[in-house]
């Protein structure tokens, strides 16, 4: 049997549980395409799935890695596709049943057994991996991105995609806040909204993070810890009018003033909660402002190819930190846990 590395663990807890070791390299089924992995990008995901996220179970020893690229090695003997052997590509992170009433429409990331490579099946963080057909995407040859830079791409920019395009509908001329930047999905809803032709508010404790921010088109800095009532700033920028949609990921730390950032009708879009779930929530300002709170998860796999367009042809385009070794996942995971970072973190096999 042949043998890969891989960075997995055998069970739940810190960044020492990540153990760099051999592991039987997988074979694709008729339908399946067996992907030489160059680079593969961490979220927050990664953590959670690490210290054992409440009523899921995985498969040990378990792999993490959901952003991925790489070229394809080897193709099912059923698959018709557009790439052949060799072809640098990239992994649509969500599986779906394709049959469901979601799934029928489109929206495959509503399926009722939807799943996530690297979450709830085993991931990127190896030398190989076996994926779907239709989770195989090719990288135009004329884009220029890197490995690195092609693994940063899928998840965070499908889900900022979903969050401001489909859910937040913005629009040119719309103020748009982006709470705690410096992150992946962060990052590319910056990007996407000034693509769309909005006015972005971002915050971070770091100025360094903030002017980073500007060089990317951010259009208002505030540092939260100079100015905590941030809200109270945004109300100033705006005339009292306050911003058209909040992006939080952040969740129980910052939602009270997200909520008091929007304008009347004004809309909040969540992907996640990396400080916490258990959010207040004052129903007052909810029903007589009129606001919408809208959550998200991915998206549908039409709106990753949405994206895609963008980044293909550079209107957008990941930002990297730095990238580690896959030997040494657990450094990585406490560079990401530490919150320094402004792009993704990406590991090289």
């Amino acid at each position: 049997m042949c043998r890969m590395k891989a960075s997995l663990f055998h069970e739940h807890g810190g960044p020492d549980v990540l153990e760099y070791t051999d592991f039987p390299t997988p074979s694709p089924e008729p339908d399946q395409v067996l992907v030489e992995i160059k680079a593969v990008a961490l979220n927050h995901l990664d953590l959670f799935v690490r210290g054992g996220i409440p009523g899921m179970t995985v498969e040990m020893p378990h792999i993490l890695g959901s952003d991925i690229s790489g070229v394809v090695k080897e193709i099912g003997s059923s698959v018709e596709a557009d790439y052949e052997v060799g072809q640098k590509v990239v992994i649509d992170p969500g599986l779906s049943c394709g049959t469901c009433e979601f799934c029928r429409i489109g929206e495959t990331s509503l399926c009722s057994t939807y799943r996530i490579i690297g979450e709830h099946v085993r991931g990127g963080y190896a030398e190989y991996i076996v994926v779907n057909s239709e989770n195989v995407i090719s990288v135009p040859k004329e884009c220029a991105l890197d490995y690195a830079e092609a693994a940063a791409t899928p998840l965070t920019f499908m889900t900022a995609w979903r969050l401001l395009m489909t859910k937040g509908q913005i629009r040119a001329g719309d103020d748009v806040l982006v709470i705690g930047i410096g992150g992946g999905v962060a990052l590319a809803a910056l990007q996407i909204a000034k693509v769309a032709g909005a006015r972005v508010f971002v915050t971070s404790s770091s100025d360094t993070k903030l002017e980073k921010a500007r060089l990317l088109g951010a259009d208002v800095l505030i540092n939260h810890n100079t100015t905590p009532d941030y809200h109270k700033e945004i109300w100033k920028v705006t005339n009292r009018r306050g911003v058209d949609v909040v992006l939080d990921s952040v969740g129980q730390a910052t939602w009270e003033r997200s909520l008091k950032s929007l304008r009347k009708g004004g809309k909040l879009v969540t992907p996640g909660a990396t400080s916490g779930p258990m959010a207040m929530t004052n129903v007052n300002l909810v029903f007589w402002k009129q606001l919408e709170i809208l959550g998200s998860t991915m998206s549908s796999r039409g709106e990753l190819h949405e994206v895609l367009k963008l980044v293909w042809t550079n209107r957008v385009r990941p930002v990297i930190d730095r990238i580690f070794p896959l030997s040494e996942a657990g450094d990585a995971h406490i560079f990401l846990e530490e919150g320094k970072q402004f792009g993704k973190i990406v590991l090289r096999p």
